[in-house]
């Protein structure tokens, strides 16, 4: 088994990739702090946060030593990646991804799951693919540019201090989840 030593982690990628889910799941593994970057930039009534407030936010919530953040916000990427140790980014197929985000509006629609701040996702938006309230159009939009722009951040000399890990489908990312060991300090350092 491979160990993990990394107390400072983001997750990138596209909608419906699962950044959240594994955040959650591998912050409560290193016994740190999950930061979901929709949760601190969406207001009430799907208002967005000021670039100000929201950075705010940001630099409060990795201020502390052991954390997972799940999100892309390239307004608040300085702040996050230059205090990152590692970047997992999970890049899966465009057929996946649709069908997870079919399946998540459908089941987030019929549940009314609430999401940040009182937010619900209302089912007509997102059929609506030439809006930019769609999450369809936006799977669209951000899918290509992604794959693109990530490699290139990656290589940019202020993130050569990030381990990037990079996995291409679920069974990867669920197989490396399985099969390593966290650092034990993660969890000492708060006293867990």
């Amino acid at each position: 088994m491979d160990t993990f030593p990394y107390q400072r982690i983001t997750i990138v990628g596209t909608t419906s990739s699962g950044k959240s889910t594994l955040a959650k799941q591998l912050a409560e593994k290193i016994g740190g702090d999950f930061i979901e970057l929709d949760a601190l930039h969406w207001e009430p009534n799907w208002t967005e946060a000021k670039i100000e407030v929201f950075r705010e936010r940001v630099e409060k919530a990795t201020s502390s030593q052991v954390w997972v953040v799940a999100g892309n916000y390239h307004v608040v990427r300085d702040l996050v990646w230059s205090r990152a140790q590692a970047v997992i980014w999970l890049d899966y197929p465009l057929p996946l991804l649709f069908w997870r985000l079919l399946t998540r509006t459908i089941r987030r629609w019929v549940t009314r799951e609430e999401l940040w701040n009182g937010n619900r996702e209302k089912l007509w938006w997102h059929f609506k693919i030439w809006s930019e309230e769609s999450l369809f159009h936006w799977l669209f939009k951000t899918y290509w540019r992604r794959k693109r722009e990530y490699p290139l951040l990656f290589a940019q000399p202020e993130n050569s201090h990030l381990k990037i890990l990079h996995f291409t489908n679920p069974f990867e990312t669920d197989d490396w989840l399985s099969n390593t060991l966290f650092h034990p300090q993660a969890k000492d350092k708060l006293g867990k």
